[in-house]
């Protein structure tokens, strides 16, 4: 009778095996669909630099070569929309040289990269507060959006001086100030007054250094994103990482507060 059971438990657990091969194998023939708009909060310039014994520009200047990598990888996955967060609101408390050697480091990337993500079919979006910026900021930014707007392989929208909490302080304003009526405020409303107005609410957001944190960052697009954290620190960030971020995304159920269909 022993040897009985254990063939029958034996016959169950290869055929429990078996079963799941087949639907491990018919899942990784499923088409993926790569999430249309990912966004990336690019986080560890400074630790990367300390590591190192250099200097936080240092870090920061190589957080502009991850992000090249970034987005040629992103087109290559057939992604749409990127969204990076370059510049917080928050960050201006920074020291005043790290702040100054942001903004040129900002005007120098667009100064040499712009003509290069121009022929690569890159169009460049500005999200945040432009005023807060000098206005040689302004001018780069503004210019690098006017050549680009026709562009269609990539979006890839620029969160420079962004803060979810101010986006939405200014949508507030200019609702108050267009003389809606309180009753007529809708999430759609909201919506329409976002400085994402036209954009699709991201699918995934990553977070590079391992941090939990979501840091201001598109608070009320990213209601429904999934997240993904990585101890990388983000001039290490490349294609690999990407794609196993992807891979993480490609596994899960997005159910948007209702149940899954299994």
């Amino acid at each position: 009778m022993t040897r009985l059971q254990g063939l029958f438990s034996s016959s169950q657990g290869k055929e429990k095996t078996q079963a799941q091969t087949t639907a491990e194998r018919d899942s990784a023939s499923e088409p993926k669909t790569p999430p249309r708009h990912l966004a990336i909060i690019m986080d560890g310039n400074g630790r990367w630099a300390t590591k190192r014994h250099l200097p936080r520009m240092a870090g920061h200047k190589a957080g502009v070569d991850a992000l090249k990598r970034v987005v040629e990888c992103a087109r290559d996955e057939h992604i749409k929309m990127l969204s990076v967060y370059v510049f917080s609101t928050e960050n201006w408390r920074r020291p005043k040289l790290e702040v100054d050697g942001l903004m040129r480091l900002l005007w120098e990337t667009l100064r040499l990269e712009l003509a290069k993500l121009h022929k690569d079919g890159v169009r460049l979006r500005h999200l945040g507060r432009l005023y807060d910026l000098s206005p040689e900021i302004q001018r780069a930014i503004l210019d690098s959006v006017e050549l680009t707007k026709n562009n269609t392989v990539i979006d890839v929208n620029v969160c420079f001086n962004y803060g979810g909490r101010a986006e939405l302080v200014d949508a507030m304003r200019q609702i108050i100030a267009d003389g809606h009526d309180p009753e007529a405020v809708s999430e759609e409303l909201i919506s329409s007054y976002l400085y994402t107005r036209d954009l699709p609410d991201p699918d995934m957001v990553i977070r590079t250094a391992g941090e939990m944190r979501v840091s201001n960052f598109l608070l009320w697009q990213s209601a429904y994103s999934e997240y993904y954290s990585t101890q990388t620190l983000w001039p290490d960030f490349g294609r690999e990482e990407l794609l196993a971020a992807l891979e993480s995304f490609y596994k899960r159920q997005r159910r948007f507060g209702g149940l899954s269909a299994s």
